[in-house]
C-alpha cells in the first residue's frame, strides 16, 4: 500500500521553502526557470534506467517529482491550479483514453491501443481548437534525436511504417541515403549535403526503432564506450610522458586498438 502522507509532505515541504522566510533560492524561482532542471532531472533518470541502477532510479524520479511539485506549488500560488488538479487532469486523462480498460471499447493489442489512443487524442485537440495532426503533440523542443523518434512512432500508429518481418527495404533506404549523400559531397554542395546528411540520420532512427532499439541509449552507450578506450589512450600517452597530441595519426590508431583490447578483456 502507498502511503499518501508521503506525497502530502513533500507538498507542505515545497510550499514552506516558498513561504516568506523560507528559502531565498526557492524563493526565487519561476516556472521559467525550472525549464532547465525539468530537463536535468528527466535526463538524469533516463540515465539511471539505462544503467539499471534501482537505487539511483529511486533518487531521480523523487527529483523529477519535486519539479511538478514545484510547478504546481508556482501556479497555486498565482491562483491559476495546484497539485490536486494535476493529478485529477492525469487521472481523467488516463481513463479517458483507456476505454478499452474504463469502458466498453475492444483493444486486444498495443497497436491497437496506440490507435486509439492517438484517435483520442486527436479529438481532444479538436475541442480545444488545436491542430489536429498526428504530428501537433510532438514538442518542437524536444533533442532531435528524440524528435525524430516520437515523429516515426506516431506516423506508425496510423499505418505509415515499414511492413514487419522484413528489414531489407531499411537498409536498402539507407543505402540510397548514403549514396545520395556521397553525390552531394561529390558536388561539394554544403545546404545539399547537410539535408542528405539529416535523410540518414532519420533513416537511421527508422531502423532503430525498427529493430527496437532506443536510438538515444544506443548513441549514449557508444559515447561511453568512446570516452572509456580514449581515457585509456591518454593514460598510454601519460605513462611514457606525453600527450595525445604528440603522436601522430597511426600511433594514434595503435593506442586505439590496445584500448579496444583491454576493454573487451
Amino acid at each position: 500500500m502507498i502511503k499518501i502522507h508521503y506525497f502530502d509532505e513533500i507538498v507542505n515541504i515545497i510550499e514552506k521553502l516558498r513561504a516568506p522566510g523560507g528559502c531565498p533560492w526557492d524563493r526565487k524561482q519561476t516556472l521559467e526557470t525550472l525549464c532547465t532542471p525539468i530537463t536535468e532531472e528527466a535526463y538524469e533518470l533516463t540515465d539511471a534506467i539505462n544503467k539499471n541502477d534501482m537505487q539511483n532510479i529511486k533518487e531521480e524520479a523523487g527529483d523529477l517529482l519535486l519539479q511538478v511539485v514545484f510547478v504546481a506549488s508556482i501556479a497555486n500560488e498565482k491562483g491559476e491550479f495546484n497539485i490536486s488538479d494535476v493529478v485529477r487532469t492525469i487521472c481523467d486523462k488516463l481513463i479517458r483514453r483507456h476505454p478499452h480498460v474504463f469502458g466498453n471499447v475492444k483493444a486486444d493489442n498495443p497497436e491497437e491501443v496506440l490507435k486509439n489512443w492517438e484517435k483520442i487524442k486527436s479529438e481532444e485537440r479538436k475541442s480545444k481548437n488545436q491542430s489536429t495532426s498526428i504530428l501537433s503533440g510532438v514538442p518542437d523542443g524536444l533533442p532531435p534525436l528524440l524528435k525524430a523518434d516520437r515523429i516515426q512512432a506516431k506516423a506508425a500508429h496510423v499505418g505509415f511504417d515499414w511492413p514487419a518481418g522484413n528489414s531489407q527495404p531499411l537498409f536498402n533506404k539507407l543505402d540510397e541515403e548514403i549514396k545520395e549523400l556521397k553525390q552531394a559531397v561529390n558536388e561539394n554542395d554544403l545546404n545539399h549535403m547537410s539535408e542528405e546528411l539529416g535523410d540518414i540520420l532519420f533513416m537511421t532512427v527508422n531502423l532503430a526503432r525498427y529493430l527496437k532499439i532506443n536510438p538515444d541509449a544506443a548513441l549514449s552507450k557508444v559515447c561511453d564506450k568512446f570516452k572509456a578506450r580514449f581515457k585509456i589512450m591518454e593514460d598510454l600517452a601519460n605513462s611514457e610522458g606525453k600527450n595525445l597530441s604528440d603522436y601522430n595519426l597511426n600511433e594514434l590508431d595503435n593506442f586505439w586498438n590496445i584500448a579496444k583490447d583491454k576493454l573487451k578483456s
